[in-house]
């Protein structure tokens, strides 16, 4: 679904967009979002009777705790990911579930004013080119240690995985698959929807599991949260 965009000038130079904090969007992975405020189901409606492109942002950090800050005028993260909606579901008290899959980075610019419910923004693919090749960089991934900590981190949470499926997963997929659903803080998902390549992304993603680890083993508890 994704593979129709190759470069920046495939992308459209303005995006609505979904701000929602610790929630992050990576090129070719996927987002799953229940959508309903009237605001939002509009934003969703817009993009289905156009090209389906949303971009996924997070609010600024001094924006509070709302997942979603009420209004129009809060700032926002200056990075986010532009996502298609490839599968939408319309339950019957108006409520959707969406699915995104991930194109590309892009640098928030200028809010574009309108009447919608929902904002508007213009977006740079440019600075995150790289975002548009698939699988580069995933040779430079120490995949043992990052799936040793893996392991590792769900052990100590009593938590079970699909391990043919993970083995099977490519670098980039599991990688970015990972940062979307950790369940870190949303400075650190901010800083693993930032990171300059796959291999940074991968250890910083070892980086904050072998913190929250350490926490455990000295009973400090972890600020990752």
């Amino acid at each position: 679904m994704t593979s129709r965009y190759n470069s920046p000038s495939d992308l459209p130079s303005s995006l609505p967009v979904f701000p929602l904090r610790g929630a992050i969007l990576l090129p070719r992975a996927s987002l799953t979002l229940n959508v309903f405020e009237p605001r939002y189901i509009t934003l969703v409606d817009h993009a289905l009777a156009n090209d389906r492109l949303v971009g996924v942002v997070q609010p600024a950090a001094d924006t509070g705790s709302a997942e979603s800050p009420q209004g129009k005028n809060f700032p926002v993260r200056k990075v986010g990911c532009a996502g298609r909606i490839t599968a939408f579901n319309e339950t019957e008290d108006r409520p959707l579930v969406i699915s995104l899959a991930g194109i590309a980075r892009f640098a928030l610019g200028g809010e574009i004013a309108s009447d919608a419910p929902f904002r508007t923004f213009t977006a740079d693919f440019t600075p995150y080119t790289d975002d548009f090749i698939s699988d580069l960089g995933e040779d430079d991934v120490d995949r043992v240690r990052l799936l040793e900590t893996l392991r590792r981190y769900l052990d100590a949470n009593g938590l079970n995985a699909d391990w043919e499926r993970i083995n099977a997963a490519a670098n980039e997929q599991l990688i970015n698959t990972l940062s979307i659903l950790c369940p870190y803080g949303a400075e650190e998902k901010q800083a693993l929807l930032e990171a300059g390549s796959l291999s940074d992304r991968a250890d910083a993603l070892v980086a904050l599991a072998e913190m929250e680890l350490a926490a455990r083993d000295d009973n400090s508890g972890t600020s990752l949260q």
